[in-house]
């Protein structure tokens, strides 16, 4: 596979994630941290990061709308769920291994 094929397919797959985590607000960021040990956040922060590697100005609020689909606060207020204190204290362990 040549290189801009190769980038097009990594495009493609990222739009992927993006549109399933998008449609599966059920999986709350802080599932993903204790199962992947990344959450939405941290692609948003990638994603503000890659930009400004290529002399890019994106923001990380401006990031997390392209990952969220929508501005985070209404998102926030939408979908995410207090965190129990079993996802906390699986938080916690995670980071002690």
């Amino acid at each position: 596979m040549n290189e801009a094929t190769r980038t097009e397919v990594e495009a493609a797959v990222f739009r992927r994630l993006i549109a399933h985590l998008q449609e599966h607000t059920e999986a709350q960021n802080i599932d993903l941290m204790i199962l992947a040990d990344f959450c939405r956040n941290c692609l948003a922060k990638w994603y503000d990061a890659a930009a400004a590697e290529r002399g890019e100005t994106v923001g990380y609020e401006a990031a997390r709308e392209v990952v969220y689909g929508m501005p985070y606060a209404e998102w926030k207020d939408r979908f995410q769920l207090p965190a129990t204190p079993e996802q906390l204290a699986a938080y916690e362990a995670r980071g002690k291994k």
